[in-house]
């Protein structure tokens, strides 16, 4: 059918037609109700659920009011069952303790907004509650890491050796994995990348995304779903196992400490 055919029959504009068929705007009860009936859908159970998702649609998530540049990403991360997690540079922010997220956020921020980094503080620990909430079930995190986000000193030594140690402990929990590509591999697929696969309940397929100096990337074609998921499955087999990457990262945690006692 064209938009006009579809425009004619809700009586709306051709513009409005077409916002919501590219996910510039929701689709309101009644929008979608007519629809149902227009293009002949019939089973009462899918019209319920897509009633049900518009319903959803109209509720504010609670990382809006944060005006966080991600945020679109944020609301597909806490529709997720699974996220595989790939960082070259930093800890992924589900494993980031508050320290490490302000130093982070403080070179990006040169006009010093105090206000602005507390704000991210707080989003990022709102977000790690996905990983021990109860109901419904916790988020499960296969997260695999470069060996230079170690060694990237971000705040500094004490702070980096607080980071590693939290990991670690994040890694206790059954639904997290963390693993790390040690240098000795040398080159692999993902040198200079990092990405996350989102896998969602139901029939919601996959979906990718990536983050960098050009903005957020959103990745659905089947095609790169699978890509995507073959490098990360490459890159686990490369990495060391989850109890070495552990030793991995205490062992470096404590040379940290190292440089701590004898700089003082």
């Amino acid at each position: 059918m064209s938009v006009k055919q579809v425009t004619e029959q809700l009586i709306c504009s051709p513009s409005k037609v077409s916002r919501i068929e590219t996910g510039q705007r929701g689709a309101t009860l009644r929008d979608v109700r007519d629809l149902c009936d227009f293009y002949g859908v019939s089973d009462q159970g899918f019209r319920d659920q897509l009633m049900d998702l518009a319903k959803q649609g109209k509720q504010q998530g609670w990382w809006q009011p944060f005006g966080l540049p991600y945020s679109t990403y944020v609301g597909f991360e806490a529709e997720a069952v699974v996220i595989r997690d790939f960082d070259s540079a930093v800890v992924p922010g589900l494993l980031q303790t508050p320290e490490y997220t302000a130093a982070l956020h403080e070179d990006p921020l040169p006009f010093g907004d105090r206000e602005l980094i507390g704000k991210r503080i707080q989003a990022r620990l709102k977000r790690q509650e996905l990983l021990t909430r109860t109901s419904p079930p916790p988020l499960e995190l296969w997260a695999i890491l470069d060996e230079a986000v170690l060694h990237r000193a971000i705040g500094g030594p004490a702070v980096m050796a607080a980071q590693l140690k939290r990991v670690v402990q994040d890694m206790s929990r059954p639904n997290v994995t963390v693993q790390v590509i040690p240098y000795s591999i040398g080159a692999h697929p993902a040198l200079d990348s990092n990405f996350n696969i989102l896998e969602f309940a139901g029939a919601a397929p996959d979906l990718v995304y990536s983050e960098g100096m050009v903005g957020f990337i959103y990745l659905d074609r089947p095609e790169d779903i699978t890509r995507y998921h073959q490098v990360f499955e490459h890159l686990g087999q490369l990495a060391l196992a989850p109890d070495q990457s552990a030793q991995l990262m205490l062992d470096v945690s404590r040379s940290y400490e190292a440089s701590l006692q004898t700089a003082s």
